[in-house]
């Protein structure tokens, strides 16, 4: 077991070079570990579980058992790339469960944010156990713990540890990126040829959309927040923005507003634009986005977005405001 401290003379990983040298040494590291045994562990998309995915498939191959949460609350493609990715070009031992449903009805009329996230993240941790304890000689569980995390919280942060995992499966922590940095995470995510977008992916909450989503979430506007948000990540691709913002999303509230189609009144809701700037998350600045693509975003979800009616920018820095809504 190695320490949970970064050693001073530990050099940043910035090259491909570091990068390659780092991997070979994490593949030795856990093969001495974890020899011919099973390891567990929960995919999301993530950088860091991506990045960790990928190397432990390159170490022990399909000695690893990858499971993958749809929660119904993932971006645009989000389920379908770690699939495409992993089960298809990795050829990884990868279970997924579509779990949108089981997350919707649990869901449904819960309108505080608290509880949706406490719904949102208990609901993870029994769908994990039922799928772990239908596993057999699991030995260890594998973690995208970072060196951040270690820092915020003396320890493994509690959102990190799945917990609540059957106590006979008694199994040792895999963290082969646990004195990284995040921008190290991704220079080894690169060196281990995961797609730029996977290991670039910008940060979102445990929760996903279910806290942009905004108040009770339901079926019709959670699909509408979904598409919105894809043609949001789409033009600040086109237009040279994805690299400068550090944040970027739409939230959908739960109200209705008066609009015009066809000629004839109707009610829409409303998506708001969010797109922050910030080093620490501590703090967010907004980002000055050109008024022609604001024009072109507005145009293109009010006309491809069943149900959306207007579109909003939300201009206020964090503090006073968060970064996300709820």
């Amino acid at each position: 077991m190695t320490s949970n401290v970064r050693p001073e003379t530990m050099q940043r990983i910035t090259t491909p070079e570091l990068a390659k040298a780092f991997i070979d040494e994490q593949i030795a590291a856990v093969r001495a570990q974890v020899g011919d045994k099973k390891v567990l562990l929960a995919l999301s998309g993530g950088v860091d579980s991506s990045v960790v995915a990928a190397l432990l498939i390159r170490a022990i191959g399909k000695q690893l058992v990858c499971i993958h949460v749809n929660h119904g609350l993932m971006r645009k493609g989000e389920s379908e790339d770690v699939i495409r990715v992993f089960g298809e070009q990795m050829d990884a031992n990868l279970i997924y469960v579509d779990a949108t449903d089981r997350y919707l009805d649990l869901l449904a009329g819960v309108s505080e944010p608290e509880r949706k996230r406490k719904i949102i993240g208990e609901e993870f941790i029994k769908i994990f156990d039922e799928e772990a304890a239908k596993l057999e000689g699991i030995s260890f569980l594998a973690q995208g713990t970072i060196y951040p995390d270690i820092l915020e919280s003396k320890g493994v942060k509690a959102h990190h540890n799945v917990g609540g995992l059957p106590e006979e499966m008694d199994m040792e922590l895999v963290e082969p990126v646990k004195l990284l940095f995040k921008d190290e995470v991704r220079v080894v995510g690169e060196a281990l040829g995961l797609p730029h977008s996977m290991v670039y992916r910008q940060p979102f909450p445990g929760p996903g959309l279910g806290v942009r989503c905004l108040g009770a979430i339901t079926r019709d506007r959670l699909n509408a927040l979904r598409e919105a948000d894809a043609i949001l990540r789409e033009e600040f691709d086109k237009n040279g923005l994805a690299g400068k913002v550090w944040q970027y999303f739409i939230a959908v509230p739960d109200m209705k507003s008066v609009g015009v189609k066809d000629g004839k009144r109707y009610e829409g809701w409303p998506a708001i634009i969010r797109a922050v700037n910030t080093t620490d998350a501590m703090t967010a600045t907004i980002e000055e986005i050109p008024y022609p693509v604001l024009h072109k975003i507005t145009d293109r979800i009010t006309h491809e977005v069943p149900g959306i009616n207007r579109v909003c920018f939300d201009l206020t820095p964090k503090p006073i405001a968060t970064i996300e809504w709820e």
